[in-house]
């Protein structure tokens, strides 16, 4: 004997909704046997859960194609950031630059190799360091790095920071609108079953060839456990 269950999905959530209220007998005076509560109710949710789960699917196709862009975004300013300090490194061991100066940089005297700069955070959090720190030391009077020059190190980490900062964005919108539909879910959930209650009712009479089929025909959804023979 099949069995009933509440969509587990909202696509399914939406088809169960959709396929009762696109049923012409519900509207009908003679054959209606749902409440207009309950149907009134029905249409306003259908319509906020397909708005919200096309506005998460726009969001997360945005997200997406965000995060295919910032792995390039990301690797140009790691690459710059890295070999500024390489640079940098390599003027203080040639007695170029004062070790001294290498605080202005955040970095100690001792600094043979660059930072940890492999996640987005860390890679901000030095490259702003590294800015900064060779700005000052211009302004003590020393001579500024060429290859790379501070310039294209600081337009590629802007371009960079904006980048996360927009990701950041669209993430927050996603999860938010995931957020919508959670909350969502549970209204929704509890009018389909006022729904389908009322439709198995109107059938319990029948036999059950005709109550599967006609209930099925407002939405109703059914299973069979494994192995069951598929009867109804």
């Amino acid at each position: 004997m099949p069995y009933r269950r509440l969509p587990k999905s909202d696509a399914a959530r939406l088809k169960a909704l959709k396929t009762l209220l696109d049923n012409n007998d519900i509207y009908t005076a003679r054959n209606r046997f749902i409440d207009w509560k309950t149907l009134n109710m029905a249409q306003p949710l259908y319509d906020r859960l397909l708005t919200a789960t096309e506005q998460l699917r726009l969001s997360k196709l945005a997200l997406k194609r965000y995060n295919t862009r910032m792995g390039k975004l990301h690797h140009n300013a790691w690459i710059y950031v890295s070999h500024f300090v390489q640079v940098l490194i390599m003027s203080m061991e040639r007695g170029e630059i004062r070790r001294g100066l290498l605080e202005l940089y955040g970095l100690p005297q001792d600094a043979t190799a660059v930072p940890d700069i492999t996640t987005s955070g860390k890679l901000m959090e030095w490259g702003k360091k590294i800015i900064e720190g060779e700005r000052a030391r211009v302004r003590k009077g020393g001579r500024p790095i060429y290859n790379p020059s501070l310039g294209m190190l600081n337009t590629h980490y802007d371009i960079f920071v904006d980048a996360v900062r927009q990701q950041q964005a669209l993430l927050e919108r996603t999860q938010r609108d995931s957020g919508d539909i959670q909350e969502l879910r549970p209204q929704v959930d509890e009018v389909i079953l006022n729904l389908w209650n009322q439709i198995e009712k109107h059938y319990e009479g029948e036999p059950p060839e005709t109550r599967f089929e006609a209930c099925r025909k407002f939405g109703v959804i059914y299973y069979y456990r494994r192995h069951e023979e598929h009867n109804y």
